[in-house]
């Protein structure tokens, strides 16, 4: 079964940190670029990052551009996300998400994790 798993997600105050991590299982993570993508309530999910499985090459919304980080670590299968000066405008749930089959890369998604919250509040 293909499945990600995020976790790491929690309460934190504007300007805070917090990394996110995702995990996969049933597939070689390596194998494929694989992305973070946000949804806040009321709006539409907003591709925030990406990072590519073949040259490695990191891409970062202007949203978030200086801010967070996207890591991979294939030999854990697993995927990170750190978040750095956390802004109440991140509140949201993220998800991992990548494509198994024939999207584009960073762009077209089939396989979603379950989200993890994120919520900046002081």
């Amino acid at each position: 079964q293909v499945q990600l798993v995020e976790s790491g997600g929690g309460l934190v105050q504007p300007g805070g940190s917090l990394r996110l991590s995702c995990a996969a299982s049933g597939f070689t993570l390596a194998d494929y670029a694989i992305g973070w993508v946000r949804q806040a309530p009321g709006k539409e999910r907003e591709g925030i990052s990406c990072i590519s499985n073949t040259d490695g090459n990191t891409y970062y919304a202007d949203s978030v551009k200086g801010r967070f980080t996207i890591s991979r670590d294939n030999a854990k299968n697993t995927v990170y996300l750190q978040m750095d000066n956390l802004k109440p405008e991140d509140t949201a749930v993220y998800y991992c998400a990548t494509d198994t089959t024939d999207g584009l890369p960073c762009l077209e998604y089939d396989t979603w994790g379950q989200g993890t919250q994120v919520t900046v509040s002081s």
